[in-house]
């Protein structure tokens, strides 16, 4: 074989291996991520660059509460008459079909929809949102995050238990957040990552409480 020829093909082969190396490491170790909506406001504003942990999809844990995540936005969100109290579930109905079409989406994560929420409650546990106040088994949750003005609408889901491989997530700036109080809770493998560390801008660098 011809030594440029040659050299060549050793170049191709180290930059593939370098590729499949870096989407496996963004895929299940951890990931930057920019802040693009409003909904965390004001522990999250837009435009702040932040370090998902995925580590999850290699060790099944659950995100706790109080963790802030990202996950798939779901396909729908509910109209008022749909709603079913007892079947608190988000709606996924719009998978991309074909192989490749799946590795551009998941793995590239392009033309993809994500939200980013605080866990609220997980499987098992009873939410009731009622008086502009939000009860985990029937006890008031302790929310130090919020801004003292801001107050949590009942809105569709209100009054449920969050069922088993699911979580209820709402964004920190509740009158302007799109959640699982009207789309659902969200299933754990549709969660794409624990928000550990915000690197920008410089003044707000460290850890997300």
């Amino acid at each position: 074989m011809n030594e440029n020829v040659k050299n060549i093909l050793e170049w191709i082969y180290c930059i593939v291996i370098a590729l499949v190396l870096a989407l496996l490491f963004r895929y299940f170790i951890g990931t930057p991520t920019i802040v693009k909506q409003r909904s965390m406001y004001p522990t999250l504003k837009d435009g702040q660059r932040l370090i998902l942990n995925r580590t999850h999809r290699i060790t099944k844990k659950v995100p706790e509460v109080g963790d802030v995540i990202t996950f798939e936005g779901p396909s729908k969100t509910y109209q008022s008459w749909e709603v079913d109290q007892s079947n608190p579930v988000a709606v996924y109905d719009k998978e991309p079909e074909g192989i490749f079409n799946r590795f551009i989406y998941y793995s590239l994560e392009l033309n993809k929809k994500s939200f980013i929420k605080r866990v609220i409650a997980t499987e098992g546990q009873h939410v009731k949102i009622e008086g502009n106040v939000v009860y985990i088994n029937g006890k008031p949750l302790e929310e130090k995050y919020l801004a003292e003005d801001v107050v949590t609408e009942e809105k569709f889901f209100n009054d449920f238990v969050v069922p088993k491989g699911y979580i209820f997530a709402m964004g920190d700036n509740r009158p302007h957040s799109t959640d699982c109080r009207e789309f659902g809770c969200i299933p754990l493998e549709k969660i794409e990552g624990v928000v550990i560390f915000r690197f920008w801008p410089f003044d707000v660098w460290g850890k997300v409480k």
